[in-house]
Formats: C-alpha cells, sequence, structure tokens
C-alpha cells in the first residue's frame, strides 16, 4: 500500500500501537479485506483499510470492559456473520430510518410521502445514494469509499447526535485513546 490515504492509515495503526492500551492481533489480509468489502457491500476508504491491514484491533482496556459501557467496542472485522457486527454496521442507515419514522425527513430528498409503504420505498431507493458509513471504533464511523481518505471520523449515535470526533484517522485514536495531561487548575479535577 502506497500513498497518502495509506501512509495516514499507518500512522493511526503506529500511534494506535503505541499507546499500548489496545490488543491487536495481526492486520487483515487482502483476501479478508475483500471478502468483508463483499460481505456488506461497501470498500474500505484507503487509510481505514491500511489501519486494518496493519494491525487488527480486539479490545480497548479500560474502555471495553468498562462496567457503563453501552456500545459496541472494536468490529469483528474476521468475523463478518457476528450479529454485533451487522448491527455496527447498519447503524447509520438504521439511525436513518428510526429519525424518518419519528416525522424526520431529510433535506434534499424532496416530499415526503403520506403513504406509509411509498415512504419506505422512497427511503430504500434514496438511502443507496447516501454515502456509507463504515465502523472503526464503537460509534466512530469513516465513509467507505477506495481511492479516498483523510475524511474527519465521525460519533454517530442518533441522526441529530453527530459530532466529528477526529480530523481524520490518525488524529482520531488521539482524540479517543490518548488521554492528555490537563494542566487546567480546579477544572482539571472534575475530568
Amino acid at each position: 500500500m502506497i500513498g497518502s490515504g495509506a501512509a495516514v492509515g499507518l500512522e493511526a495503526a503506529r500511534r494506535l500501537a503505541q499507546l499500548e492500551l489496545v490488543q491487536i492481533e495481526p492486520g487483515l489480509t487482502d483476501t479478508e479485506l475483500d471478502d468483508v468489502e463483499r460481505t456488506f457491500g461497501f470498500e474500505f476508504a484507503d487509510d481505514h483499510r491500511a489501519f486494518l491491514a496493519a494491525g487488527l484491533p480486539t479490545w480497548a482496556t479500560g474502555l471495553d470492559d468498562h462496567p457503563d459501557k453501552v456500545s459496541w467496542g472494536w468490529p469483528t472485522w474476521r468475523n463478518p456473520d457476528a450479529e454485533d457486527l451487522r448491527q455496527q454496521v447498519e447503524w447509520p442507515t438504521d439511525c436513518v430510518r428510526h429519525a424518518i419514522s419519528n416525522g424526520h425527513w431529510p433535506n434534499g430528498w424532496g416530499r415526503r410521502p403520506s403513504d406509509p409503504e411509498r415512504m419506505e420505498a422512497k427511503t430504500q431507493r434514496l438511502l443507496v445514494t447516501v454515502p456509507r458509513m463504515v465502523p472503526v471504533y464503537a460509534h466512530r464511523y469513516l465513509p467507505a469509499g477506495r481511492t479516498t481518505s483523510g475524511h474527519p471520523v465521525l460519533s454517530i449515535h442518533t441522526l441529530d447526535d453527530i459530532i466529528v470526533y477526529g480530523l481524520d484517522l490518525a488524529d482520531y485514536v488521539d482524540q479517543e485513546f490518548r488521554n492528555p495531561k490537563v494542566t487546567v487548575s480546579f477544572w482539571s479535577t472534575y475530568l
């Protein structure tokens, strides 16, 4: 793998390994990556693909074993039939469907059909045009797309609760897993 996209993914993998708080298995092979892409109908972005080829994160000590954990951890890419992985992959589009069932209609989708069956058909048709989001960790996602890279990592909890969690995959690793030394008196005791 060469190119700036792969470089960002390799840098993210290096930073994660350097922190020594995530269990990392040998990276996914090209065959394994291709199998995942076929199974789920997307292509990894170049940085995401390089990240997973460099090493497959499987467990984040202190996060994945936290008693208040309320979401998935690392995607189980080596077990593509796992129900948890399917739920994690489908989460972003499920968020759209849930918002629509509660009265939301996305801008740019034209008039919302009043008939539920027509609305569902239109939703299905238009969701195919929406960029696929691929899980990185928990509710953190990167857009799919071979020959793309450098996109921000988004935290998607619901359609109206989406925030940027990292400027790119390498920055995301720092934001999610590196504990910064907080030097602000008083306020640092409340972190």
